[in-house]
């Protein structure tokens, strides 16, 4: 019996893998928590998907975001999943924690850029990066590409938070009790995370600016980083205020076959409505556009072969070689 059942999960598990091109896919996306809205931008690119892509059932998975995706994706428990094009680019590569064992990944498309936001306490006593040393501080949700990065730049600027590790929600919760000053999340556009606006609402907060040193030395030793100019308005009561941030994109397994690839990648690029009304920061925007600008490592064939057929000059970091 447990001969006869341990066959059928193997095959079970390996029916997404076996699929042929143009077959009807069963595919699983990983996303982030669900106290984030990028979670919920998730949840309408899927329902986009499904509705849209012929032949594809896709299901959203809650999980540790970027770096916990990409580590799902090589082990093919997901076929879809969130990355940052910062952290995507080098476990294409092979770089950093990614020495050694490249995670095979191919872009489908970014929707959104996310500066990353260094929320605090008002009360906290912290007017300065520069002031974190030593200080309780949650740099990013376990596993997700803001914790690496933050870690990264903090390292970068000589500063030593104390950092404190947690979930979204755990984090959230730490800073309204007061248990931690502050911590590290990913803006939405021009706008705070609504788990910031949530920390807010009773709690005054601030956001840190990088001072124009600071910039230098993050332009000069992580080049994979961008600064934006964030404007006043991101929260109440916040100021204009200048941060590092990365592109946020979808990223597949390189065996995930062409036809599906391309359906999906046509389905999220011709739906952006209901994806707007999830995601503010996509209304307005253009995902090919956005794409062909911030992508940082090769596209899936099946969306290289989409965006082709919109005319558009596809980058040649954008192509495998």
């Amino acid at each position: 019996m447990k001969s006869k059942s341990l066959f059928f999960a193997i095959v079970l598990g390996m029916a997404g893998t076996l699929a042929q091109p143009g077959q009807a896919r069963d595919l699983l996306i990983g996303s982030t928590s669900s106290a984030s809205s990028h979670y919920g931008y998730f949840v309408a690119a899927t329902r986009v998907i499904n509705e849209n892509a012929e032949g594809v059932s896709a299901t959203v998975v809650e999980t540790g975001a970027t770096v916990d995706n990409l580590r799902r994706l090589s082990r093919q428990q997901i076929d879809l999943g969130l990355v940052t094009t910062n952290i995507g680019y080098q476990a294409f590569n092979g770089l950093n924690d990614f020495e050694g064992r490249p995670v095979p990944t191919k872009l489908l498309w970014v929707y959104t850029v996310a500066p990353q936001n260094v929320v605090m306490r008002a009360d906290a006593g912290v007017a300065r990066l520069e002031d974190l040393d030593g200080v309780r501080l949650n740099p990013g949700i376990r596993g997700s590409a803001t914790e690496a990065t933050s870690e990264a730049v903090f390292a970068a600027l000589g500063i030593a938070p104390e950092f404190v590790s947690g979930s979204t929600a755990d984090v959230v919760a730490s800073v309204k009790d007061n248990r931690i000053a502050g911590y590290v999340k990913s803006g939405v556009g021009d706008k705070l995370d609504g788990s910031s606006l949530d920390i807010g609402t009773f709690t005054e907060i601030a956001v840190l600016d990088l001072s124009d040193a600071q910039i230098a030395t993050l332009r000069e030793t992580m080049p994979d980083v961008g600064i934006v100019s964030v404007p006043a308005g991101a929260g109440p009561d916040i100021g204009a205020y200048d941060t590092w941030a990365f592109a946020v994109a979808v990223a597949a397994r390189t065996d995930l076959d062409e036809e599906t690839a391309y359906r999906i990648t046509k389905a999220i690029n011709e739906n952006l409505a209901p994806q707007a009304a999830a995601f503010g920061a996509l209304d307005g925007q253009n995902i090919a556009e956005m794409t062909m600008q911030q992508g940082t490592f090769p596209l899936h064939p099946g969306a290289l072969r989409y965006y082709r057929e919109l005319g558009l000059d596809v980058p040649s970091r954008l192509i495998a070689e």
